[in-house]
């Protein structure tokens, strides 16, 4: 019998056909030994030429039990673990401390004391002349916002972007610190300050709002001096921020408490992980010598390229998840985590 004319033939359906588990546990064994085999030979390589690596790049001094010396070259990491260490930790703590009393005490001026606590941990952590470097940023963003053409305020953002580039200012604000870490924090903080600014003056421009200049303008430094988020990000856009921080129940439940234990365990268990490997292998010294990248074999230099993309995936969970957290905390959901 023929197909009348408005009817569609059938399509097969498809069949899923699954692979037999001793297939698949065949594959596991054989993926899993392979990549423990081949750090085992990034870790004989690292091993065997740790006193040459170690004269030309210095390595640390290990804090494990093993008492293996520590890959220092990924400057990232490096660089966010010693802030850590020196101040960082300490102000998120201290922010952590006055979103949570500020909900109970004094909800409906919550906002506003973590603005001023954000501007007083800018100021203690990046000096006077930085907070002034910050606010001159933001009120020229602002300032050009006001015209509400998206065209502008981009080009607005690209040019104080710009300026992180200009030789003569570079040299003026390394002159402000004594380290030049402390120079790259300011650096880092205005890059991500960037995206924030033009988030909040492109919604300006996108959206009539009620709100007199002053507010709008008190709303924007809140959003920026947002202290969680303020160094490294991650960036959450105006629109969410302010949608977001103005909930009522903001104080933690018990279920939370539990998320939030857990995801704790897992920031350090990630951070164990990444001080493990750059301790066990040194993953980033050895392409940056030419003599020891000469003597890596082919299952080492696998080794190599797989723990430098697994190092990177854990560096920024860690990086990443500690400001998720404290967000968290402050009943804002921000983005996921890689």
């Amino acid at each position: 019998m023929q197909n009348s004319g408005n009817q569609k033939p059938q399509k097969p359906a498809l069949r899923i056909v699954r692979l037999p588990r001793w297939e698949i546990g065949i594959y596991l064994v054989l993926s899993f030994g392979s990549h423990l085999y081949s750090f085992y030979e990034v870790h004989k390589i690292s091993r065997d030429y740790e006193d040459d690596l170690d004269s030309e790049f210095e390595l640390e001094k290990g804090f494990f039990i093993w008492g293996f010396k520590k890959d220092p070259t990924d400057f990232e990491w490096s660089f966010w673990t010693e802030w850590g260490k020196r101040s960082l930790l300490w102000t998120l703590l201290g922010h952590v401390i006055i979103s949570q009393v500020t909900s109970v005490v004094i909800s409906e001026l919550r906002l506003w004391f973590l603005m001023a606590y954000g501007m007083m941990a800018c100021l203690f952590v990046l000096g006077l002349k930085g907070l002034v470097v910050i606010l001159l940023h933001t009120l020229a963003s602002f300032t050009v916002a006001q015209l509400r053409r998206p065209l502008l305020s981009w080009l607005c953002s690209l040019m104080l972007l710009y300026t992180l580039h200009m030789s003569s200012l570079e040299e003026i604000q390394r002159d402000w610190y004594e380290t030049e870490n402390e120079y790259y924090l300011l650096l880092f903080s205005l890059a991500i300050c960037s995206l924030r600014y033009t988030s909040f003056s492109l919604e300006h421009c996108w959206y009539q709002s009620s709100e007199k200049k002053y507010k709008l303008f008190l709303w924007m430094l809140a959003y920026l001096f947002y202290y969680p988020v303020f160094h490294n990000g991650p960036v959450i856009s105006y629109d969410e921020f302010s949608k977001q921080i103005q909930k009522q129940q903001t104080r933690v439940s018990k279920m939370e408490v539990y998320a939030l234990t857990l995801s704790i365990c897992r920031i350090f268990l990630w951070w164990w992980l990444a001080e493990s490997m750059i301790h066990l292998m040194y993953i980033h010294a050895i392409p940056s010598s030419n003599t020891v990248l000469d003597a890596v074999e082919s299952w080492a230099l696998g080794g190599l390229a797989l723990a430098q993309v697994l190092f990177f995936y854990v560096k920024y969970l860690v990086l990443f998840g500690i400001p998720n957290l404290v967000v968290r905390m402050d009943g804002i959901e921000p983005p996921r985590l890689p």
